[in-house]
Parts: structure tokens; C-alpha cells; sequence
């Protein structure tokens, strides 16, 4: 197959700051140095080595421009994209020579300290959707709930990816929820918020940062560090996010499009993947995820997610570290912790009862259907 530009791009260095459910008495831009700090050390670089950079902070609301004056100015190409869109950003900068060395870098504090009875991430924005209440949770679960309508999907499938994905969190020592460890009971048991989801199948709030490093393939063979490489990568949109109503039968398959055209850029397809680090704002969109993407047949996927099968020894180990349901919720730097997780899960950075065995690829993913959006990127530890 012909040699994609992505190709030619590695992702050096990863990084997780200290997360919490506040970080009481941290400045937020205190938490994007220390995520520039840290993914950089970690590439065995200096800032004096970036000349590409993406920097941003939910609440303070640095831009990259502004954060180029950290580093001397010396950045000559700026990125303006969140998560995997950012990281697809960067890498085209990258192979199209605009820059070498990029560092993107999110971080969010100080927005949970004045909490409401609804959390920050869920409160709905657009004057078309306030007046009616309608809120995150409430429209993943239309999403879920017409699954388990047109394919008999049952509330224990659900519990069952929330508990692993939690449990995996509870053993994590970075993890907000760490040593929290839940039963698929326990998730049944938890109070309803938005009907099929229970308090433990959402995601949490929590505050922190990541940090990560992409530079050349060729730069990295050199920096003494285990280079992960960015084998494929594509978003997907479909509407107006949190405004447009999530409709089974027009988004339900939200993700598809670009997980195939990652699948295409390298060659590869479900069967090849190793791990999967998707995104976990709620138990169903996993479920969801796996069909969507190939894992197993639409409708298929309550039955898949069952038996051990996505735990770290399972056939298909899911969100090994916790994800947005334990490890940590910040802001939007929870989509750019999607595709540092995956690094550090493939760079054998994990602790040892998390590390999957022998894992060469990885799949994450931003988004999901009740979201409109749907990103997906592969990663591996071999070129493609």
C-alpha cells in the first residue's frame, strides 16, 4: 500500500500531571507547565528543541500563541485543535515540514471548586436545549436506550464494561478513583441518572493535565526513548454537538467512516489491535464503539463485552487505566489523555498488573454518538 504522510511521524514522549477531584491551591497554568515539562523529559528533550506547539487550559484559556512566549517565541507553527484532531494536526505539520518537534499540552483546574448540582461537562450551553433541561447524560442514553430496544441489549452488558473499566482505574496508583474497585452489582445498584445510565456507568469530574511530544520518525530513532508511531488517524463529524438531537438511526454509527479510513491508512483492521483505549464518557458507548468500529456485529455488543473478554487478559482489553470513568475527567484535556494513555499503554509505562502483554497496537478514539463527533487514531509500536 502507498506510504502515508502520518508514517513519517512518532509520538516520543507522554505524560500524565496529577490528577484529583480538585487540585486545591494549583494554579491551572501551573498544571500545562508541568504537562510541557513532563512530556518533554520524558522525549529526553528541551524546550529549545520545540518549534511546534499546541497549548491550551480550560478555564484560564491560554491559547498556543500565548504559550509560544513561554518558550522564547520560538514556535513557528501553532496548532488550534483538541484531542486527536489536535494530534492529526500537529502530525500533517509535521510531515508537510512545517515543524519538527511539537508539544500539545491541556490542562483544567479550578472549575469544579464552585460546584452545581449538575456537573460543569454536562451543562447545556445552546438557548435551544437549556429551556428543555436536556443535559450529556440524558442524550447518551437515547442513544443506549434505542440499542437495547432494537437489539435487546440488557442492563448487565452495560454494568459489566462499566465495573472492568472502573476496576482497571481502581488499580492504577495515578487513577482519581484508585483502590474503588465495583462490582457489575454495584453499578445496578448505583441511583438512576439518566435512564439506562446509573451514577457508575457516567463518567467522573476530576481536574489535571497531559502532556505530549511528535516529532519525525527519523528524529525519533535517535532520542533514546521507545517511539510509538502514528499508523492512522481520521474525525468524523456529523452535527451540531449538544444541540442536534442524537437520533439512533442517523447517528448511531457515529465513528465508522473514520475508523475505516484509519484502518485503510495502515493497512490493518480490528483483528490487528491489541488494545483499546476509546473513549468512556458512559458504559453504552463502548458497547457502542466496539460494534461501530469492527470488533464484533451491530447488536452483537452487549454479548461481546461479557466473560472477561475486554479486562486486561482478555481478547480485547478495554480503557486499561480507567479512562474518563475512573482515571480522570479534566476538562477537555481528557481527549488528549485518550491518545497519551495509549503511548504510555504501548510504551510498557503502565503498571505491570495494567500492561497488556506483547501489545504492538493500539486504538483510541474521541467522541461518541450522543456527541455528533467521532474521532479514531491506531498507534503502534512498529512503523507502518
Amino acid at each position: 500500500m502507498p506510504r502515508h504522510p502520518f508514517h513519517d511521524v512518532a509520538l516520543v514522549g507522554a505524560y500524565h500531571t496529577r490528577q484529583a477531584k480538585v487540585l486545591a491551591g494549583v494554579r491551572e497554568l501551573d498544571v500545562v507547565l508541568d504537562a510541557i515539562r513532563g512530556a518533554l523529559a520524558a522525549a529526553n528533550l528541551t524546550p529549545a528543541d520545540v518549534d511546534g506547539l499546541n497549548v491550551r487550559s480550560s478555564v484560564w484559556r491560554l491559547n498556543p500563541r500565548e504559550a509560544a512566549a513561554w518558550l522564547g517565541g520560538r514556535p513557528i507553527w501553532t496548532g488550534v485543535s483538541l484531542g486527536i484532531e489536535g494530534v492529526i494536526e500537529a502530525a500533517l505539520a509535521i510531515a508537510s515540514g512545517q515543524c519538527e518537534t511539537v508539544v500539545i499540552a491541556d490542562a483544567q483546574a479550578g472549575e469544579y471548586t464552585d460546584r452545581d448540582s449538575t456537573s460543569p461537562w454536562t451543562r447545556p450551553t445552546n438557548e435551544f436545549v437549556a429551556c428543555w433541561g436536556l443535559y450529556t447524560a440524558a442524550e447518551f442514553a437515547l442513544i443506549a436506550r434505542r440499542h437495547m430496544h432494537l437489539y435487546g441489549t440488557k442492563p448487565e452488558a452495560l454494568a459489566e464494561v462499566a465495573a472492568t473499566i472502573r476496576n482497571h482505574g481502581a488499580r492504577h496508583p495515578d487513577a482519581v478513583f484508585h483502590g474503588r474497585h465495583v462490582t457489575p452489582q454495584d453499578v445496578l445498584a448505583s441511583r438512576m441518572v439518566a435512564d439506562p445510565y446509573h451514577l457508575l456507568d457516567c463518567a467522573i469530574n476530576s481536574e489535571g493535565g497531559a502532556g505530549l511530544v511528535l516529532t519525525t520518525a527519523r528524529r525519533a530513532a535517535d532520542l533514546g526513548v521507545t517511539p510509538i508511531y502514528l499508523l492512522g488517524g481520521a474525525i468524523e463529524r456529523q452535527g451540531m454537538a449538544y444541540v442536534t438531537a442524537p437520533v439512533w438511526d442517523r447517528y448511531g454509527a457515529s465513528g465508522r467512516r473514520a475508523a475505516q479510513r484509519a484502518f485503510a491508512q495502515c493497512g490493518l483492521g480490528p483483528a490487528d489491535v491489541d488494545v483499546c483505549e476509546l473513549y468512556d464518557p458512559f458504559s453504552f458507548e463502548l458497547i457502542r464503539q466496539l460494534e461501530t468500529f469492527g470488533f464484533c456485529k451491530e447488536g452483537e455488543g452487549g454479548d461481546f463485552v461479557m466473560n472477561g473478554r475486554i479486562a486486561i487478559d482478555g481478547e480485547c482489553p478495554l480503557v486499561t487505566n480507567g479512562g474518563l470513568l475512573s482515571f480522570s475527567h479534566p476538562g477537555t484535556a481528557q481527549l488528549l489523555q485518550k491518545v497519551t494513555s495509549s503511548v504510555l499503554q504501548l510504551q510498557g509505562a503502565y503498571p505491570a498488573e495494567l500492561t497488556v502483554p506483547g501489545a504492538t497496537v493500539a486504538i483510541t478514539s474521541n467522541g461518541g454518538a450522543g456527541a455528533l463527533f467521532c474521532d479514531v487514531m491506531l498507534l503502534g509500536r512498529e512503523p507502518a
